[in-house]
């Protein structure tokens, strides 16, 4: 069920109805977390036991971990959080990539081992609620957040559907504490929210989905593609993932707020960032702050200085690279990104970017050639697009239809015109008539330009 489809729209529409008219607010939330549950296991309900395994286990783990002043208990239902989560999300991840990677370097060893056969089926979303139930038993471990005592809250906390299966990943210390207080219609900002659904639709309907089968055309054949298609499908990938994403983004931070809820912002214009540490800054922000506060703090984060610094940040990238998929194109992604921000604390750059266009674009290039690794379906696909980036191979025999390229200076301006704020303030200041009027006029003229078919988002393989 995607939120670009009318089932979703009609999914909605009937949750929130019955949710805003139950007075209740013990029910209210008790029919949430149904809603979402019904929601996940349209997807596939077998996967709806491993999301109650996760609250089971790390709502008993809070509970006794605050229930005792032992540090040795609590260390041990820390790891028994830490061990349940991070070993399901191993099982169905990363199983057969680790299997194929022992194979082959048992190969280089001169040890002939058989390949195993292992289809397992990727839970859709579960890096996403895997961090996100991790951080409750680690806050509570920290003594940053008291333990819930309610299991449906918890629950709730872990399932809820606006953004369980894609982000933002929200923080227990974040969400927990919302539900304290019943939810109020007349404290929800409807039109804000209406029009941040819109504008998430349009990026991931009317973009992000148009320009797929282009890219997937030329990573499918690069060596049948020029240097100057290369560019314009890398490019056009570039808006892709962002415009896929950030709409996700968009649309579930909206559906969460017309629920009454507040979820943390994931996406703060990054191919407007001077450098790689400015883009990591504004792009996948939850993920980001993550890995910081729960990885790279605790492995000495800056504290140590020079080399130990140097290398958290490039572990902290690897793993950053392996959460987004069992691939080796992932894990040099990972790499990429860490080994220049590591350049940028060296430089200094890190601090200020590099002054005018040319640090902006130079950062534009760098992500652009990051994002080749990362939708490449394999190493040599990357490099082979890479090499016709630089102009070898003339042999090409498809080209991408040009006019795609208006597509690129459209989408800058619209970057900066959004980033300044002028839009969605001029809209707030609109009579109720005139915004309707409005809202209806741009879905209007959006819709010829929807793709139709069926469209994942792309970090549902995530």
């Amino acid at each position: 069920m995607l939120f670009n489809e009318l089932r979703f729209v009609v999914f909605f529409a009937v949750a929130a109805g019955l949710y805003w008219s139950v007075r209740r607010d013990g029910l209210r939330k008790t029919w949430l977390l149904l809603a979402s549950w019904a929601f996940y296991g349209a997807w596939d309900p077998r996967f709806l036991s491993l999301i109650l395994a996760s609250t089971v286990v790390d709502f008993t783990a809070a509970l006794r971990i605050a229930g005792s002043d032992d540090p040795r208990v609590r260390k041990r239902w820390l790891l028994t959080s830490l061990v349940a989560n991070l070993g399901l999300l191993g099982v169905f991840k990363y199983l057969g990539f680790f299997a194929d990677g022992a194979v082959r370097l048992a190969g280089l060893l001169g040890v002939d081992l058989d390949q195993p056969t292992l289809e397992i089926v990727l839970p859709v979303g579960i890096s996403f609620y895997t961090f996100q139930t991790l951080s409750y038993t680690i806050d509570v471990y920290r003594g940053n957040l008291a333990a819930n005592r309610s299991f449906r809250d918890v629950a709730l906390f872990v399932a809820f559907f606006p953004q369980l299966v894609a982000g933002p990943i929200v923080r227990a210390s974040d969400f927990l504490p919302q539900m304290a207080t019943p939810r109020r219609a007349a404290d929800v900002a409807w039109r804000p929210l209406c029009t941040l659904f819109l504008l998430g639709w349009i990026k991931k309907a009317c973009i992000s989905d148009q320009v797929a089968p282009v890219v997937d055309a030329v990573f499918a054949d690069p060596t049948s593609y020029g240097a100057l298609d290369h560019w314009l499908a890398s490019l056009l990938y570039t808006i892709q993932i962002y415009g896929d994403f950030s709409g996700y983004s968009d649309m579930a931070i909206a559906t969460a707020g017309m629920l009454g809820y507040t979820l943390p912002v994931n996406f703060a214009f990054p191919y407007l960032a001077r450098s790689i540490t400015e883009f990591w800054r504004r792009w996948h922000i939850s993920l980001s702050t993550w890995f910081r506060d729960y990885l790279y703090i605790p492995l000495g984060g800056n504290r140590a200085g020079g080399v130990a610094t140097y290398r958290n940040l490039v572990v902290v990238f690897l793993l950053c690279g392996l959460w987004h998929g069992a691939n080796w194109t992932f894990v040099v992604w990972g790499l990429y990104h860490g080994l220049f921000l590591v350049l940028e604390r060296v430089t200094g750059r890190s601090r200020a970017g590099a002054a005018g266009p040319l640090g902006h674009l130079l950062t534009l290039v760098l992500v652009l050639v990051g994002w080749v690794v990362f939708r490449s379906p394999d190493l040599a696909t990357a490099g082979t697009v890479l090499a016709r980036l630089v102009g070898a191979g003339a042999d090409a025999t498809a080209s991408v239809d040009p006019a795609w390229w208006a597509l690129v200076p459209v989408f800058a301006v619209a970057q900066v015109v959004m980033a300044n704020g002028r839009i969605p303030a001029r809209l707030a200041r609109l009579p109720d008539v005139a915004y309707a009027a409005v809202f209806g006029v741009v879905v209007a003229l959006a819709l010829p330009f929807a793709a139709t078919g069926y469209q994942a988002f792309i970090y549902f393989q995530f």
